[in-house]
């Protein structure tokens, strides 16, 4: 079952049980997900890969509006925010440690024969597509910057 039949029929469940958080985020998952479909030719399915990169940019943006509504001192709105963003981020992939993301770019970095920080878009490159989901572009790139300086 791809994720977004999965987020259908968790759908479904969410308005069985009369959860309004969980149901609200999962209709503009859905939302979201059916105009990254349509976007694409006739005919052509969503992958899960880019259904991952959808539901990722959601939960930045309510990670952000919690923020805007944390610094203008609006946390009830912020709570509702963060609560709709955990409700995403279980259907992402279980994100890096840092340890493991520093193992996973020093191999990126020797496959690649990077030696300086000059190489880094290259390194930039074979990272991203290589860790595509698993984790964030800014914790990449920071790493990255930190082994080959």
């Amino acid at each position: 079952m791809n994720l977004f039949d999965q987020i259908s029929k968790d759908i479904m469940a969410a308005m069985k049980a009369h959860d309004q958080v969980k149901l609200e985020a999962l209709r503009g998952a859905k939302k979201e997900l059916l105009e990254a479909k349509t976007a694409k030719p006739q005919g052509t399915e969503l992958e899960d890969a880019e259904a991952i990169k959808v539901l990722k940019k959601m939960v930045k943006q309510r990670k952000d509006a919690a923020q805007i509504f944390i610094d203008q001192n609006r946390q009830e709105l912020a709570d509702g925010e963060l609560a709709q963003a955990g409700v995403l981020e279980a259907y992402l992939p279980a994100a890096m440690t840092a340890e493991q993301l520093e193992a996973a770019i020093k191999e990126i970095i020797a496959q690649t024969g990077a030696t300086s920080i000059k190489e880094m878009g290259k390194v930039m490159g074979a990272a991203n597509k290589a860790l595509n989901g698993q984790a964030d572009g800014k914790d990449i790139s920071d790493c990255v910057k930190r082994l080959l300086a």
